[in-house]
């Protein structure tokens, strides 16, 4: 982070300073008063269950040169008096952005946009010295930590905005002041809160509020959502796989040869020219994914050689289509979050495997009154894609069971390898009588089942 001096914090917060040494200078933003180190400025958030303000004295302790507070403090050290911390921790990260001329990405979705990001990422630090988001740090709190991130040396930035109700991209996208606004698709995430996918893509649209004049709008031509914008926005580019509508996206991919667990290959087109991409990280959803991050480096002034190169060797984050093999099985772990479409594309990408296929599937969250339903539909999907064993753990879990058994009534199949458990700990008990040597196993659920335990078990 470049150093600020509490004069200018002061200032950008429109705060007041109190027992001022106003040529104080602040090395590091931090919100958490376990991280302190000495010459940070810390801002305490409050909570449901918390409040942390309770922690300035700590955090002064720790080295802390300043601190942002709601009320007046006991102290004789130097702190910024603001009306409300979290709405002055937007408020510097917005005039902190300010001091920088470099190209920042913005990217939401419903589906991808993590993996999106991480390509994209890949891509760009082929020339540029490039940051990105890390983890879940995708929103009002970690969007501005990710922008203090960015120091003299920062050339370019991926930042990754989630958002569950509407205004929230929008108060990102005020903070990035983006170049370039990346939406990889409209599912089904947060619709318990947005209503409907058409209020899905109203506040996905958001992203398009701060960006800068003349800036790229990049967006998934073979989602049916995104696709009603075609002529309706400037300055957009749209791509997708040949099959759908390769005649009216500016990028987009054919010659796919999918490998299950080992990957996937793809050749990525631009007009008349080409270049063909091998990844090892499975699934088709990955074509998509790798074309949004092409445009980007082609925007930002990358040959084709080096956008091959950093989509080859993009890292994915953990636990998203994390191939482990061990002696017994290989497991697919994508644990780190759920909803209809990307468990629909992880059973797609284990119904590829030669070997015995089993799927671990766990309840998708925020789905609001939808969920029976899109649940049931996982089910039904699970069994039509052929998959050997289907084992449905958790509460709204019970409706991909159901809709499994269904599916296998209109087929005429055996059920006898499709099973329910209320938790996970009841599955272990049973583990060892279901899974078999040489298995393939997807483990998926939203993050809050805290699958990571069966993933673990499974290794063990």
């Amino acid at each position: 982070m470049k150093s600020l001096s509490v004069r200018e914090i002061s200032a950008a917060v429109g705060g007041k300073i109190l027992n001022h040494d106003e040529n104080k200078t602040v090395l590091n933003i931090s919100t958490d008063s376990r991280n302190i180190l000495k010459g940070d400025l810390f801002i305490p958030l409050k909570g449901e269950n918390f409040d942390g303000h309770e922690f300035i004295d700590i955090a002064f302790e720790r080295g802390a040169v300043c601190v942002l507070s709601e009320v007046e403090i006991n102290t004789q050290k130097t702190y910024i008096k603001v009306e409300n911390t979290k709405k002055a921790l937007a408020d510097l990260a917005e005039y902190y952005r300010s001091l920088f001329d470099i190209p920042i990405v913005a990217v939401t979705g419903s589906v991808g946009k993590t993996t999106t990001k991480d390509i994209i990422y890949s891509v760009l630090r082929q020339k540029f010295n490039t940051i990105k988001t890390e983890g879940n740090f995708n929103n009002e709190i970690g969007v501005p930590l990710t922008i203090f991130k960015i120091d003299e040396n920062t050339e370019a930035a991926v930042i990754e905005m989630g958002m569950n109700h509407f205004g929230e991209i929008h108060r990102l996208c005020k903070m990035v002041k983006p170049d370039v606004a990346v939406i990889t698709n409209i599912g089904y995430s947060h619709i318990e809160n947005l209503g409907s996918r058409e209020g899905i893509l109203k506040a996905k649209l958001e992203i398009f509020d701060f960006l800068k004049t003349g800036g790229l709008k990049i967006l998934n031509g073979d989602d049916d959502m995104l696709m009603t914008l075609r002529g309706k926005e400037k300055n957009t580019c749209f791509y997708g796989i040949v099959n759908y509508a390769c005649d009216k996206n500016d990028f987009y991919a054919d010659e796919i040869d999918e490998k299950g667990v080992d990957g996937i290959s793809f050749r990525v087109h631009k007009g008349s020219e080409s270049f063909l991409v091998n990844i090892e990280t499975p699934g088709r959803h990955m074509v998509l994914n790798s074309l949004a991050a092409a445009i980007v480096g082609n925007y930002l002034g990358l040959d084709f050689e080096r956008i091959k190169k950093g989509i080859e060797s993009f890292e994915p984050t953990k636990m998203r289509m994390d191939v482990i093999r061990t002696d017994k099985y290989t497991i697919i772990n994508d644990v780190y979050n759920a909803n209809p479409v990307s468990m629909k594309a992880g059973i797609d990408v284990l119904s590829e495997s030669s070997f015995r296929k089993v799927c671990i599937l766990g309840d998708m969250f925020e789905l609001g009154d939808f969920a029976p339903k899109l649940h049931f539909e996982v089910g039904e999907y699970a069994c039509q894609k052929d998959i050997d064993v289907i084992i449905c753990i958790g509460d709204i879990s019970e409706n991909i069971y159901k809709g499994a058994l269904k599916q296998a009534a209109l087929k005429n199949i055996d059920a006898k390898n499709i099973f329910y458990f209320k938790t996970q700990e009841i599955f272990f008990a049973e583990i060892d009588s279901i899974l078999k040597n040489n298995d393939i196993i997807l483990v998926k659920a939203s993050r809050g089942m805290k699958f990571e335990k069966t993933v673990e078990k499974i290794k063990r």
